[in-house]
């Protein structure tokens, strides 16, 4: 089969995925340059990668001169499949363009989130035009059932491809007491709970220091709440592949203090370095992490809950290893680029109307 993979973010991912797939496709890989760069040293040299300047959503010039040329190399390369990354405002409406080829479409994030400021109806274009649709965990099939009415034959679930090295910063070790937050920071990540909780895991701990890794919005607002800013250390900055190793080396445990959520690539990533998981029972986090064996989940905007189960685990080495070690064996089992692939490729076939094997 001949792919045409096109993203506009999830660079990572993408690069992953894309080495997978080549193993049992021709495929070219469409990516901003920024996207694509960091990644290099991961990509398959099966894999034809074409880089491109985003535009700001803002220049409609720019934005539909690169629609068209995107447009006119798909078309010159003539696809079995177009694989569509979340969506993206402009592409979607050059999708039309293209409605001679099967279209899959992968929703990372199938709603919008308090404090995101694209509009749904942008993300759901893409999904009405798609043949059959992706997401990472169940609970957002029956959520895409829900509200596009679309056909469960439709959706698939697929997991998050793994992300993270585990061979970058090995001389790095592990530092007692380290609790990670890691992202793009934004009101859904529900931080201001994992900072009111600081007080109650230090009353407890006294030598637990949090790190906060990632950028979004303005961080005086989450400063402003800090009872002990000391002990707090911030990285409100983007975050190279080797700095991401070495935050996530050093945590004891990583915390997802969500208050809204589809599904995380920090999990998988915080497994990936064979670190335990505090998450909340919110979206498709559940589906992630297996409460008592990979790490804990406790009721969202509950700081108290939040400290206990972080308590729990910093005060318990073997504990905390040996739900690291569950964790590192669910991602290779589940998330390996190679098993992401061969489930993909499944749903390309079903979108060219081929036959296959049974698929879940």
């Amino acid at each position: 089969m001949k792919i045409a993979l096109v993203s506009f973010d999830f660079g990572e991912y993408c690069v992953r995925l894309a080495s997978g797939i080549a193993q049992g496709a021709n495929i070219l890989l469409f990516l901003p340059k920024p996207e694509a760069e960091p990644y290099m040293y991961l990509l398959s040299k099966s894999v034809e990668l074409r880089t491109f300047h985003k535009p700001r959503l803002r220049q409609p010039l720019q934005q539909l001169q690169l629609m068209t040329h995107l447009a006119e190399q798909i078309k010159d390369f003539h696809p079995d499949v177009i694989h569509l990354q979340q969506g993206h405002l402009w592409f979607n409406f050059a999708l039309p363009l293209l409605r001679r080829y099967p279209l899959v479409v992968t929703s990372h994030d199938p709603v919008t989130h308090a404090g995101e400021k694209t509009p749904q109806r942008i993300f759901d274009w893409g999904c009405y035009r798609a043949n059959q649709i992706i997401v990472h965990v169940p609970q957002m099939k029956e959520l895409v059932f829900k509200r596009l009415h679309t056909p469960n034959g439709r959706v698939h679930v697929i997991a998050h491809v793994l992300c993270g090295d585990d061979s970058v910063q090995p001389h790095v070790q592990e530092e007692e007491h380290v609790v990670l937050f890691f992202g793009r920071i934004s009101e859904y990540k529900g931080l201001e709970y994992l900072i009111r909780a600081e007080p109650l895991i230090t009353a407890q701990v006294p030598q637990a220091r949090i790190l906060i890794a990632g950028t979004g919005e303005d961080f005086n607002h989450y400063r402003r709440m800090m009872t002990n800013p000391e002990r707090f250390t911030i990285y409100d900055e983007y975050v190279s592949d080797e700095k991401r190793a070495e935050l996530f080396r050093r945590a004891s445990v990583v915390v997802l203090p969500y208050v809204e959520a589809t599904q995380s690539g920090v999990i998988p990533v915080a497994y990936s370095f064979g670190k335990p998981v505090v998450a909340t029972t919110v979206g498709g986090l559940p589906a992630q992490v297996d409460d008592g064996k990979t790490g804990y989940l406790v009721p969202p905007r509950d700081e108290r809950a939040l400290a206990d189960a972080v308590v729990r685990l910093l005060c318990n080495r073997d504990l905390r290893r040996q739900l690291g070690a569950n964790g590192k064996r669910k991602v290779t089992a589940e998330c390996s680029p190679e098993i992401v692939a061969r489930n993909t490729l499944a749903v390309y076939q079903l979108a060219a109307g081929c036959q296959f094997g049974n698929h879940q």
